[in-house]
């Protein structure tokens, strides 16, 4: 026994000298890890918060790549965020002033005053209802007029004065020149308009009926090819139906001509351009005619399934049959 484990000490616990030189270095290496470790931690520089937050919000604003306008910056937050080159201070050009008469004034000098055109189209009905502007202080009552450019374009109003009637106007000239005033703005109030030859003008003289709307009306009858009905000027984008109740009394639709479609030679693109013929609408009647050929009549479009009677009432006055 006590040779057996004299045997195990030799085999296992006795180096040569190359071992033991290998150990001596590994122990070495081994303190000079520790001794780094223990005294010579690098130590992380204090950022703070203030700091990290001002890069970190600079580092979410990102240039679009995509638009090579100088300047322009897109912000994660504010898509349409805009930051121009110029000074900052430099404030939103206010227009040129000079004198001017607000009753008589058009949109076009109202615009180079530097007024809105939400707030142009707002004096425009007033004017158009026949309200009228008696001293420069009246246009702080208009409805969306900011105080500071009321402040700004009062100086240079100039209000023509109404011409003073002579001494010896009797009573009864008076008189008779009101009842004329009067007569005058009733058939003006009461004017019927027919609403295939009336211009933008004569449209903004019906009551809620703006610059804006007008416009619209005579868009849209140029889409449809002339009005067929009185009933189809409501239907245009914005007219509220109170309003169309309040106007459809002076409108009148007196032989109309109306630009049709032949739908035996239309294509694709001139049938979905007209506002009653959806791309569905338009592709089913030209695929109709591809597969059964001509349309005898416009009635023929009755035969397609997504055609129905109501609509076919409102398309057919634009459909013609020819060749």
């Amino acid at each position: 026994m006590k040779y057996w484990w004299r045997n195990v000490v030799n085999d296992y616990f006795t180096f040569s000298a190359k071992e033991r030189n290998g150990l001596i270095i590994m122990g070495l290496i081994g303190a000079l890890i520790f001794i780094f470790s223990r005294y010579f931690t690098v130590k992380e520089a204090s950022v703070s918060k203030d700091a990290f937050q001002q890069e970190l919000a600079q580092l979410k604003i990102i240039v679009d790549s995509s638009n090579n306008k100088a300047g322009y910056q897109r912000d994660e937050n504010y898509v349409d965020y805009y930051r121009p080159m110029q000074n900052e201070n430099v404030r939103y050009s206010k227009g040129v002033l000079f004198e001017f008469d607000p009753n008589t004034l058009d949109a076009d000098g109202w615009k180079k005053l530097g007024v809105r055109e939400k707030t142009i189209n707002t004096i425009q009905k007033f004017l158009a209802s026949g309200y009228k502007f008696r001293k420069p202080d009246d246009i702080r009552k208009i409805y969306g007029l900011q105080t500071e450019d009321a402040g700004r374009l009062i100086p240079y109003i100039r209000i023509a004065k109404k011409e003073e009637s002579s001494a010896n106007n009797s009573y009864a000239d008076k008189a008779k020149i009101a009842s004329t005033s009067n007569a005058v703005s009733e058939i003006k109030r009461t004017k019927i308009i027919d609403i295939n030859t009336a211009d933008t003008s004569e449209f903004i003289s019906l009551p809620g009926i703006g610059s804006k709307l007008a416009t619209r009306i005579v868009n849209f009858r140029q889409k449809l090819g002339g009005f067929s009905s009185v009933a189809q000027l409501g239907e245009t984008y914005g007219i509220a139906d109170s309003t169309f109740e309040k106007i459809k009394s002076r409108l009148q639709c007196i032989n109309p001509i109306l630009k049709t479609i032949n739908i035996n030679t239309a294509g694709i693109d001139e049938l979905r351009a007209h506002p009653y013929l959806r791309w569905n609408i338009a592709n089913a009647i030209l695929n109709y005619r591809q597969q059964h050929g001509n349309y005898i009549s416009v009635e023929d479009i009755k035969k397609i399934d997504i055609i129905t009677e109501e609509l076919y009432n409102k398309i057919a006055p634009y459909l013609v049959v020819r060749g």
